[in-house]
């Protein structure tokens, strides 16, 4: 079904990421029901790149290789403050949230193009990217999920988007991705006129990391601990 309002989805995951990244960086995860609302945020974000991927004209001009390179950048210059604020292991581990968007965008990308030897490159970067990309491959597989259905049309795809929203229960320990279904369903049908802004959401992300890093160097100095 075409939604009315993909922009305001993007919004809600904005607001719901910050409130989550606040409680994990600087409230030591003290606050559940921010954490449980940030299990949304990558299902509403994953939505949104999925759905306009699919849009009729994505290959044509070249949507694919615009969005690959931004998210590559912008992840890029995410990464030291992403991990240097902690919770990732040797040092690097899992990549950032905008690497699991680009996973998603090459393999929808590959399997576009069509050919046999596109869809082993497809299988090789879901097996490969997937594996330290955050969320994994549940992740991935929902957005590729979500983007052959809108291409697609086929109600099977749809299903398989939900088993892996429900797969993410692996990774968050609890069932709340899965309020992105409803919320996504209410807030797209919402009929607004909201700002598209082209480029804040990838400024946006590396920017919020360093300005929390920040905050948190600055609270540290104070007698802060920070346990994340």
């Amino acid at each position: 079904m075409p939604f009315k309002n993909v922009e305001l989805i993007k919004w809600v995951a904005l607001i719901l990421m910050i409130g989550d990244h606040i409680n994990k960086y600087l409230l030591n995860d003290t606050i559940p029901i921010l954490y449980n609302a940030g299990r949304v945020v990558m299902p509403l974000f994953c939505f949104v790149l999925a759905y306009n991927l699919a849009r009729p004209d994505s290959y044509t001009y070249s949507v694919y290789s615009k969005v690959c390179q931004r998210l590559m950048i912008f992840g890029l210059l995410a990464t030291p403050a992403y991990i240097m604020l902690g919770g990732v292991i040797d040092g690097w581990w899992p990549l950032n949230i905008l690497f699991t968007l680009q996973a998603v965008t090459i393999i929808c990308y590959l399997i576009e193009l069509g050919e046999h030897r596109h869809l082993l490159f497809a299988l090789l970067v879901f097996a490969g990217y997937g594996a330290i990309v955050e969320f994994w491959w549940p992740a991935v597989a929902m957005g590729v999920c979500i983007w052959l259905y809108y291409k697609k049309g086929r109600g099977v795809f749809i299903l398989l988007a939900f088993v892996s929203c429900v797969l993410l229960t692996v990774i968050n320990h609890n069932f709340y991705a899965l309020l992105a279904i409803p919320l996504i369903s209410i807030i797209g049908n919402i009929r607004f006129n909201f700002p598209r802004l082209k480029w804040f959401f990838y400024v946006f992300y590396p920017a919020h990391l360093y300005l929390i890093l920040a905050l948190q160097l600055y609270l540290t100095t104070k007698g802060y601990l920070f346990f994340t």
